[in-house]
Order: C-alpha cells, then structure tokens, then sequence
C-alpha cells in the first residue's frame, strides 16, 4: 500500500495570495468571513479566496472574503543591508583537541567466526562453546 498527500483544491494555493473563488473551486454562493453573520451570500466571481498560515496545521486554512474585505497582499520583509563596515576578526590560533575517546557502542569486540556472535568477556561463545 503506497501512502500519498491528499489532493485538494487548496494545497495549489499560495500563502496570502488572493485568487478568485470562481477560478479556484466552482459552486454555489458563499458568505465572506468578514462580513456580518446577518449580511447575504456573495456570488463566487465576487469573493476572493485567501490561504492562511495555521499554527499546528501545515496545510493552513482558506477563507473566503468579499471586494469590501479582501486583504492586502503581504509583501516578503526585506532585511536591511548592514550600513556600519563589518570587522573582520582577528584569525585564532587552532586550540589542539584531545582525541575523543570512543563511545562504548564503537568498540570492536570479539566475535565468534561461526556463530557471528559476540564473545563473553572469559572469550567462550555462548552458542557453540567454542574458545576465541
């Protein structure tokens, strides 16, 4: 069995891009998530669909809004350049390291040519008696 990402409509969706609702997912009329509870349902050619970021879901959420509520597109932030010259520091004489000693699972311990086992600490293999 092959498990696979679902396709859906909305994961073809950019971030906090508006789209037209009619282009992304025909139907019926649909009400804006900014108007009014009490306020009509829009036609589709006059909604705009927004994908937003959700904070424990990864596929976000989409939200349909009317010409009066669309948000605005949010532009990438643009990091400014440093204006003061940046120092360069001064090159560090290489501290010598000690070898590290090697981690318990590392070791290369005896093994039996037969069995393929490892050997006790008194060099006898547990499965076939043999002496290393």
């Amino acid at each position: 069995m092959r498990i696979v990402d679902s396709a859906d409509w909305r994961d073809r969706l950019t971030y906090e891009t508006p789209y037209r609702v009619a282009d992304v997912m025909p139907g019926d009329p649909a009400r804006c998530a900014a108007c009014p509870a009490d306020a009509g349902a829009h036609d589709r050619d006059h909604l705009w669909a927004v994908k937003h970021r959700h904070p424990t879901n990864h596929g976000g959420f989409v939200r349909f809004y009317c010409e009066a509520h669309v948000p605005e597109r949010k532009q990438p932030a643009v990091v400014a350049a440093r204006t003061a010259p940046a120092r360069r520091a001064a090159p560090r004489a290489a501290a010598p390291r000690a070898p590290k000693a090697p981690a318990p699972s590392d070791v290369v311990r005896a093994m039996c040519p037969d069995c393929f086992v490892e050997v006790s600490a008194a060099g006898e293999c547990g499965i076939c008696g043999i002496r290393i």
